[in-house]
């Protein structure tokens, strides 16, 4: 993903993550390209706000969670990754 994202591609990972402000969230998605500029207009089709970028040394990323997380994904046609951590998820939760 940093290879992709510091090309001044977009580039997306999502992986297990948990906050107790946000407890229905199991994941979150993070939405990278080291060009800022194209990661803001990406963003605007979204209803994002620039404001919203995590600036993380070269690698500024949006933060996708919750339903906002499934829309984007879906209309990227990325589902795959969120499908497979949900099914892991089940898998270890029927596990318990």
């Amino acid at each position: 993903m940093e290879k992709t994202s510091c090309r001044g591609e977009l580039a997306f990972l999502t992986h297990f993550w948990y906050d107790e402000r946000f407890p229905e969230c199991h994941t979150v998605t993070k939405a990278a390209c080291s060009d800022r500029e194209k990661l803001i207009q990406w963003g605007k089709k979204y209803g994002l706000k620039a404001e919203w970028i995590h600036d993380r040394h070269d690698f500024p990323h949006f933060d996708l969670l919750g339903s906002r997380q499934r829309e984007i994904l879906m209309k990227e046609n990325l589902m795959e990754q969120l499908i497979k951590l949900e099914q892991r998820m089940e898998r270890k939760g029927s596990n318990e």
